[in-house]
């Protein structure tokens, strides 16, 4: 919902006055260590704290962890902002690559989710992955670098890249690098 509101440049209320309930995580990019909010009718709300209570759900002395989500909420734009920003440097960058491994759709781009296409049979994204994560000698020897991408095989023919508040344009532009080399090396 944060992301959504921050790429449509709306507030929240504007999406969710069409949603009979929502739920607003404060962990998702907000960067809290735990915590939720969930809105609705009275009686929605009511039935939901009566199960959460029966399933034993609740804390004590959540005070820091309302102090974080307060922090998150305080600061989501700018926070969420930029990693919107950095996941479009980064699709831009690998779609100027122009590899036959993959390819993206910088139109799908609009939050800070970035889905790649893997092109051919001959390597599946789960390797491809496995790839990306793993830093051989020949590459810190190549770039002077250690760098470990994590990316999730997302279907038989997709990986999903995620931006959140702990990743820097830095971060990014290594990341770059890295799917770089990696193309590279599997086009010798």
């Amino acid at each position: 919902l944060m992301n959504a509101a921050v790429a449509q440049g709306v507030q929240l209320a504007e999406i969710a006055q069409h949603c009979d309930s929502v739920s607003l995580c404060f962990s998702k990019g907000l960067g809290a260590p735990a915590g939720a909010v969930l809105a609705g009718c009275r009686e929605f709300v009511a039935e939901a704290w009566r199960v959460r209570k029966l399933l034993g759900g609740g804390m004590r002395q959540a005070g820091v962890l309302a102090a974080a989500a307060h922090f998150g909420l305080q600061h989501a734009e700018a926070t969420l902002r930029r990693d919107h920003d950095n996941a479009r440097r980064f699709a831009e960058g690998i779609h100027v690559l122009d590899s036959p491994l993959w390819s993206i759709n910088l139109a799908a781009v609009e939050t800070n989710i970035v889905m790649l296409n893997v092109q051919g049979a001959w390597l599946s994204p789960a390797k491809l992955c496995d790839r990306l994560r793993a830093v051989s000698e020949e590459e810190v020897a190549e770039t002077g670098q250690a760098v470990s991408v994590l990316l999730l095989p997302w279907s038989a023919h997709t990986m999903r890249a995620v931006w959140h508040r702990d990743i820097s344009a830095h971060d990014t532009e290594l990341a770059r690098r890295k799917l770089e080399f990696v193309a590279r090396k599997y086009q010798e």
